[in-house]
C-alpha cells in the first residue's frame, strides 16, 4: 500500500463519518436497504412459548369477562330464569320488551338516589383516600433504615387481608354506640355518639374505612416507580443545593407523574363502582337513602326482587358510563403530555 493512500482512506473515513444518517430507515447512497418486517408465521413460531405462557391466561378472561358480555340481552327482555333449567333457553324464551327496561330506569327516582350516592363516594374517594397511598410511599422511600421500612410496609399492608366483615366489625367496636368512643365520651359525661348509623356521615365513614384498609397495599405500585429512579438525578440535585423538600418536587414526584396519571385514569373509570360489599353490609344500618349506591341497587333488584332485566339494563347503562368516563380521563392524559392507558 502506497503512503498517499493512508490520508485518502482516513479522511474517506472521516467524511463517511460524518455524513448524516438517512431518516426513517432509508437508506442513503451506499447505504443498507432496511431489514424486511417478519411475517406471521415466522413471529408466531417465534413466540410460540410465550404465546403458550398467555394461553389459559387468555382463556379465562375470554370465558369470565367476555362471554359474559353476550348475557346483557337480558336487559331488552322481561328474563325469566325459571322458564327452563338451561339459560340459554331461558334467554330464548323470555319476552322481547325493547327499551321499555331503560325507560323504567331514568323514570325511577331511586336510581338517579343511587347514582348521586356514587358520585358523592367517588369525588370524595378520590381527593381523601387516593392522594394518600402517595403520600406514605414518600413517606416509606424517605425512611432510611431498611428494617424499619420493612417493618412500616407489613404494618400498612396488613389490613388489606382483613374482610370486610372483619373491618366494619373494628369499626363498630369503635364507633358504634356501644363502642369505645362512644364509652369514653359516656365516662367524661357527655352523650355517646353512634357514627355507625348515622346517614349523614357515612360517605365519611365509608372512606375511612377505605383507607384503613387499602391505602398501605396501594403504594407497592408507587413504591416501585420510586425505586426506578436512578439515584444520580439526587446527588445531582443535592450538588446543586436542592433540599430535600427540592429535591422531592423536582425528581421524586416527576417520577411518579407518569403512575398517578395511568391509576387516576383506572381510578375514574372504576368510578361507579365504590364498594359493593362494604356498603352492602352496612346499608340496613343507615338506610338506603344514603347507602345505596349503582351495585347494591342492581343487587337489589336483580337478586333480591328477581326483576333481572331491569338490574341488568341498570347494570348496563352503568358499563356504558364508565367506559365513556375511561376514554375521557385518558384523553385528558394525553393532554398532560401522559400516556394513560394507551398510546395516542
Amino acid at each position: 500500500m502506497s503512503h498517499s493512500t493512508v490520508p485518502r482512506s482516513r479522511a474517506e473515513a472521516d467524511m463517511t463519518a460524518k455524513s448524516p444518517v438517512p431518516p426513517d430507515g432509508a437508506s442513503g447512497r451506499g447505504g443498507r436497504p432496511p431489514a424486511p418486517k417478519p411475517s406471521l408465521r415466522h413471529r408466531f413460531r417465534r413466540d410460540r412459548v410465550l404465546l403458550l405462557m398467555t394461553l389459559p391466561a387468555v382463556v379465562l378472561i375470554l370465558l369470565f369477562n367476555y362471554v359474559p358480555i353476550l348475557g346483557n340481552v337480558v336487559a331488552f327482555q322481561d328474563y325469566d330464569p325459571y322458564i327452563s333449567d338451561n339459560g340459554v333457553v331461558s334467554i330464548l324464551n323470555s319476552p322481547w320488551v325493547g327499551l321499555e327496561n331503560f325507560q323504567r330506569i331514568f323514570e325511577d327516582s331511586a336510581f338517579w338516589q343511587a347514582v348521586q350516592n356514587t358520585l358523592v363516594l367517588f369525588f370524595l374517594q378520590l381527593l381523601l383516600f387516593f392522594p394518600i397511598p402517595v403520600l406514605l410511599a414518600l413517606l416509606i422511600n424517605s425512611v432510611v433504615r431498611p428494617r424499619v421500612r420493612a417493618i412500616a410496609q407489613a404494618v400498612l399492608y396488613l389490613p388489606h387481608f382483613f374482610s370486610w366483615v372483619l373491618v366494619i366489625a373494628v369499626f363498630q367496636q369503635l364507633l358504634g354506640g356501644a363502642g369505645l368512643f362512644s364509652q369514653l365520651l359516656r365516662d367524661h359525661g357527655y352523650d355517646g355518639l353512634d357514627i355507625m348509623t348515622d346517614p349523614n356521615t357515612f360517605k365519611f365513614l365509608v372512606t375511612a374505612q377505605a383507607v384503613w384498609k387499602d391505602a398501605g397495599w396501594g403504594i407497592i405500585v408507587f413504591l416501585a416507580a420510586l425505586a426506578a429512579v436512578s439515584p444520580d438525578l439526587y446527588e445531582a440535585a443535592a450538588m446543586d443545593g436542592a433540599n430535600r423538600w427540592r429535591r422531592m418536587w423536582h425528581v421524586t414526584l416527576p417520577a411518579l407523574r407518569p403512575v398517578i396519571a395511568l391509576l387516576l385514569v383506572l381510578r375514574v373509570g372504576d368510578a361507579l363502582t365504590v364498594g359493593f360489599e362494604q356498603i352492602l353490609l352496612q346499608r340496613d344500618a343507615v338506610g338506603p337513602g344514603a347507602a345505596e349506591v349503582l351495585d347494591t341497587f342492581v343487587w337489589w333488584n336483580g337478586v333480591r326482587n328477581q326483576d333481572f332485566g331491569y338490574a341488568a339494563a341498570a347494570g348496563l347503562v352503568k358499563g356504558v358510563i364508565s367506559i365513556g368516563l375511561v376514554l375521557a380521563a385518558n384523553k385528558v392524559a394525553h393532554l398532560m403530555g401522559e400516556q394513560g392507558v394507551y398510546k395516542k
